[in-house]
């Protein structure tokens, strides 16, 4: 089997490798170039953005600059005029004043985060309930209603697996927290040992402030409140378990292998106070009508998120913005460009087939929040828009690749073949025709522990059945940090990386069919 499907892969890349360039797609992918791109980012990622946090000036100063190259570049404005949707989101502020376990008082954003809740938290309690890994036969005959349940989040390890025990919740862990809130409890104490290493970065001050933010989606009833959720790390885990007279690892190592559901004697109290506001925020939308009368109707989507992590919070920095030239200003630099292709091309009779939206998407840093908001409320139906190739992060090389012969030679692809054949091979041919970058595919798994296929703004239109391709450097040293700056950009690579999705989508907008979704969507095991 494996020598077959080798055999197979080879011919195919025959193939690929052999199709005729178009040259009126090359020509107008050199219209995507060093020079522009450098401008398009200085402005973006300057100390005068501030950051582009969502809700912030700096975000706005940004969808404003968005907007007017749209304008400038001859895109149509399709929100009733406009080039701004509104995104209507609430920001929870959550000022936690005590946290207290067995006597002990432990401190936010040093020994515990708040993952989530949509009120006020008050708890008093006696006794925890350990649950172990919070599986449905560890959870299924206990009464977890109004008690502090103590919970590892980690994977439970499986015999030939390796467990998956970073601190982001894999999808068997969400579904797990919201068995345990379906339970009613009062408070989740989520442990994760590794937590420490995390909040160590940020010196004990919470990077985005105090406050989370939301899409709007009207108020909860009185019983429908869902159970405060808060990450804590092993010494919290430690004074929460010291009664039983083991440390947390101890049971940690048994619940691996067996239930060990028990009620442990000790107190627990957590008093906190939730405040909401409106935030104002918009996805910017410039769209380009198609030109062929019978596929004009059908709408290709090329997004990038604007937004980033705005200023710096932790005391004595010296570098107050944490600029994202990378993450997600190279992005943002590429649909600008490729829009600028794409007009070009439109201004000289060469414009294409079928309708292509260029969307810049909010509140990606605070939970892919615009991509949520527009394909829930989508501007042009779902039905009618054949794929969305999204990118996030092209400008860099990733840690993996410092150092390495292909380091200004790479992208990783995230998603194309998770719902459709027919773009997996759409996107490998305008790479071997064209722009002949390694296509690394490590992350391209529904199972990667990092799940980067869940982490951008692509996933919202892959839940809708919409086709997908991801274009990602990988993470660096300067991720969320000061250190993501345009000096540090490889504005050729990032050039070459736009251009690879222009090309595809190029064909997309222009070839007879649309891609077909012909592959059941990706369900992670873990």
């Amino acid at each position: 089997m494996k020598k077959l499907s080798l055999w197979i892969t080879g011919l195919a890349f025959t193939a690929t490798a052999c199709a005729q360039q178009n040259p009126t797609a090359l020509k107008y992918s050199k219209v995507i170039n060093p020079t522009d791109a450098r401008k398009h980012l200085s402005i973006l990622a300057s100390d005068e953005f501030e950051g582009r946090e969502t809700g912030k000036p700096g975000a706005e100063k940004a969808a404003n600059y968005i907007a007017a190259e749209f304008k400038r570049l001859g895109l149509q404005a399709p929100v009733k005029g406009s080039y701004f949707l509104e995104v209507p989101l609430t920001q929870s502020t959550l000022t936690v004043s005590a946290l207290n376990i067995n006597g002990q008082d432990f401190t936010n954003w040093k020994d515990f985060v708040f993952q989530g809740s949509n009120g006020d938290v008050k708890v008093n309690a006696a006794d925890i309930v350990f649950v172990g890994y919070g599986t449905a036969d560890e959870i299924a005959d206990v009464d977890l209603a109004g008690k502090v349940v103590l919970w590892i989040n980690e994977d439970k390890p499986e015999e030939g697996k390796t467990a998956n025990t970073s601190y982001r919740m894999s999808a068997a862990r969400q579904a797990i927290v919201k068995a345990m809130q379906a339970k009613k409890p009062a408070l989740i104490l989520g442990v994760n040992e590794g937590l420490s290493k995390l909040l160590a970065r940020f010196n004990g001050v919470n990077p985005s402030g105090s406050a989370s933010i939301s899409l709007k989606k009207g108020e909860a009833a009185a019983g429908d409140v869902v159970s405060p959720v808060f990450m804590v790390t092993g010494p919290v885990a430690d004074a929460a378990v010291k009664a039983t007279g083991k440390t947390f690892a101890d049971l940690k190592a048994a619940a691996a292998t067996a239930k060990q559901t028990q009620v442990i004697k000790t107190t627990a109290s957590v008093s906190a106070t939730s405040t909401k506001t409106d935030v104002k925020a918009v996805d910017v939308l410039g769209f380009m009508p198609g030109s062929d009368p019978k596929l004009k109707n059908e709408v290709l989507v090329f997004s990038a998120h604007y937004d980033h992590i705005g200023l710096v919070t932790k005391p004595g920095a010296t570098d107050k913005v944490n600029n994202g030239a990378d993450d997600d200003g190279s992005g943002t630099t590429g649909i600008l460009e490729i829009a600028r292709a794409f007009s070009q091309a439109k201004k000289d009779g060469k414009g294409p087939r079928r309708s292509v939206l260029f969307l810049g998407n909010v509140g990606e840093e605070k939970g892919l929040l615009g991509s949520e908001w527009y394909t829930d409320h989508p501007v042009f139906p779902l039905a009618n828009t054949i794929a969305d190739l999204n990118i996030d992060m092209i400008g860099r090389v990733g840690e993996e690749y410092v150092g390495k012969p292909d380091s200004a030679n790479y992208v990783y692809s995230i998603g194309s073949a998770m719902l459709s054949t027919d773009l997996h091979k759409i996107g490998e041919e305008a790479n071997n025709t064209y722009t002949k970058m390694k296509l690394d595919y490590k992350y391209d798994d529904p199972n990667d522990p990092n799940r980067f296929y869940y982490r951008s703004d692509h996933y919202n239109f892959a839940r809708y059945g919409v086709p997908i391709i991801f274009y990602f450097n990988g993470v660096h040293a300067d991720y969320h940090a000061p250190g993501d700056e345009v000096s540090k950009i490889n504005f050729p690579l990032l050039v070459k990386r736009a251009q690879l999705a222009f090309f595809t989508g190029w064909e997309l907008a222009n070839r007879d069919a649309r891609p077909v979704v012909d592959v059941k969507p990706a369900t992670p095991s873990k």
